[in-house]
């Protein structure tokens, strides 16, 4: 019975997911867990070096509170869970929700929203989830689980941050601007992602163990 649940794992691994009724569900599924992660937020306080160490400032505190919205880590998982296929489909279904239909961005929706400086970001979770999906395709290894992290994190922010500048360009902004922006959405918030990342498509792994055993 075991060698024959082991046989049946594997297959599901090399074939993939079959489209069904509840592979459908599991897609909506996805994509108002999508929708809930950019309007939550997170506040995670860890100890760190407090830079009065090495410079002179009043803050000497040594506990950091980073507000996480954690959509970027969601997008892994959702690409990790459902697989390359599925997880496109479900990311493509997304952005045109919020296009055409409601607004589920993070500053609202509407065809115009092509315009925000954001919506790069957005784009970017379609080639993050194709990346990411197929170094999972092979296995969830540790090596491949953090190989599929760093260039499924990398390719939202790099493509954001250009789409950001190409639309700020239009726009006709300055470099101030540009560099408060980058900072903001992909300073120090690539490392939190990733770290997130990671627990969330680990997590993923044995969801979906679970479902192979149930489809």
């Amino acid at each position: 019975m075991k060698a024959l649940n082991n046989t049946r794992f594997i297959k599901k691994q090399i074939e993939g997911i079959r489209f069904s009724a509840g592979t459908l569900i599991l897609i909506l599924c996805c994509i108002f867990l999508i929708i809930l992660s950019t309007f939550i937020q997170f506040d995670i306080t860890h100890f760190i070096i407090p830079k009065s160490l090495f410079v002179k400032e009043l803050d000497n505190s040594y506990l950091y509170t980073y507000k996480l919205i954690p959509q970027i880590p969601v997008i892994l998982f959702v690409g990790a869970f459902l697989g390359r296929k599925y997880g496109i489909i479900s990311i493509l279904l997304y952005i045109l929700l919020g296009l055409f239909i409601i607004p589920v961005f993070a500053l609202g929706g509407g065809p115009s929203y092509v315009l925000e400086y954001g919506f790069g970001y957005i784009l970017a979770y379609i080639p993050a989830v194709f990346f990411s999906g197929s170094i999972l395709k092979s296995g969830f290894t540790n090596r491949n689980i953090i190989h599929a992290v760093i260039v499924g994190v990398l390719t939202i922010h790099v493509i954001g941050i250009l789409y950001m500048l190409f639309i700020a360009g239009l726009k006709h902004e300055g470099w101030a601007f540009m560099q408060g922006w980058i900072y903001a959405q992909s300073g120090i918030k690539i490392i939190y992602d990733m770290i997130f990342s990671f627990a969330l498509i680990f997590l993923a792994k044995y969801a979906k163990i679970i479902l192979w055993f149930y489809m």
